[in-house]
């Protein structure tokens, strides 16, 4: 058994001054007050990646800074789904007897501690360096490409991607943390400056500064008792040019794992907590995954299916696409949103009751995909 005992979430936005050691160390704090574990609980810890604090030993690093010495203590890396991979890593060691808490950190400045140059230029270099990086793509090019499909494939229009946008803002409306508040609506998105057709400004996430962390552990502690019932991976591609003909396909693989493990089915989650870099990404995991018609995704969002006061409650803090986005710590934003809510200590946001979460989040363009679910056991 593994349990999420503690999280710990920054402000995500501009934090000039702080680097991912400091973010990281902000959200690490936060979470072991959330637990209440002393630091020499701590026996495992797995951090994320740096681009702005590119570190050969990550996890050394933040051992150092928090002054904890676990038994384990390693760097993981897998793009946008690192968080996620990084937490049932940490189940993995705990179901090994290797550990008993592994506190799992994501952290980056990405938006003041680059310039934008400097972040064009490391999201070109994802792409393969033979076949596509010579043709000058980024990854908001290689998502455009997706988003064209989908919608060719599904008669989706932008209009319709748009609702998703505008239903994170919504969200993100009533979290003080969020870095994007301003009201939207589908005719800002559809007004906004085009970043590559048919992506738009309104369809992709902010670059930001922030910090969250997750502590899983043996045993429930104090608080409700929120397990990973089930987990699932799939790593179907590394290059857009080699992506599977079904857009889905390794978000079905990671989630029908996760579920299986679970005893679970997409029809018994009361809350979701989908990676949504672009409004194309949300609308492919959540009819890959079942949570909508083919093409409907958008449409769903509009009749309110996603909604705080819906049946199916969809990244509630915001998501990437107003909370806001700043690396490994972007997904893990979801995942500590989620269980606040599975706990009823969100707030404002609080939804009504919500047992069973799904969490899924994906590295690369569709790449690597990690998903899990979530129950509240206590």
């Amino acid at each position: 058994m593994a349990y999420l005992t503690g999280v710990g979430l920054t402000a995500f936005g501009k934090h000039p001054g702080k680097g991912p050691v400091d973010l990281m160390e902000e959200a690490a704090l936060d979470a072991l007050a959330d637990s209440g574990l002393p630091r020499d609980a701590i026996d495992g810890l797995i951090s994320g990646y740096a681009m702005t604090y590119p570190h050969l030993m990550m996890g050394a690093v933040m051992c150092e800074r928090l002054g904890i010495r676990p038994h384990h203590a390693h760097q993981a890396q897998c793009g946008g789904a690192t968080g996620a991979m990084a937490i049932v890593l940490a189940r993995h060691l705990i179901a090994a007897g290797a550990c008993r808490h592994v506190l799992v950190l994501g952290g980056e400045n990405r938006l003041t501690g680059q310039s934008r140059d400097d972040s064009v230029k490391a999201l070109a270099t994802v792409g393969h360096p033979e076949h596509e990086v010579p043709l000058g793509a980024s990854i908001p090019a290689y998502y455009a490409l997706l988003a064209a499909r989908y919608l060719h494939e599904t008669g989706a229009t932008e209009a319709e991607l748009a609702e998703l946008a505008v239903l994170m803002r919504r969200h993100a409306m009533d979290h003080p943390g969020a870095q994007l508040r301003k009201p939207l609506t589908v005719e800002d998105v559809m007004a906004s400056k085009p970043v590559s057709t048919p992506l738009k400004f309104g369809d992709c996430c902010p670059i930001s500064d922030g910090g969250a962390a997750v502590i899983v552990s043996v045993e429930p502690l104090s608080k409700a008792a929120i397990r990973l019932a089930g987990w699932g991976e799939a790593h179907t591609h590394q290059h857009v040019s080699e992506i599977p003909d079904d857009l889905g396909l390794g978000a079905k693989i990671a989630a029908a794992q996760a579920f299986d493990i679970a005893g679970r089915t997409p029809a018994d989650m009361r809350l979701l907590g989908l990676y949504d870099s672009f409004t194309p990404t949300l609308a492919i995991f959540l009819e890959a995954l079942g949570f909508a018609a083919p093409g409907g995704a958008g449409r769903a969002a509009r009749e309110g299916l996603f909604a705080k006061d819906g049946p199916l409650p969809l990244n509630l803090h915001g998501g990437l696409l107003s909370y806001g986005h700043p690396g490994v710590a972007g997904f893990m934003a979801h995942v500590v949103e989620v269980v606040r809510q599975m706990r009823g200590e969100a707030g404002s946001r609080q939804v009504a009751d919500a047992p069973l979460a799904y969490c899924h989040a994906d590295g690369g363009v569709l790449s690597s995909h990690v998903g899990f679910v979530l129950e509240r056991v206590a």
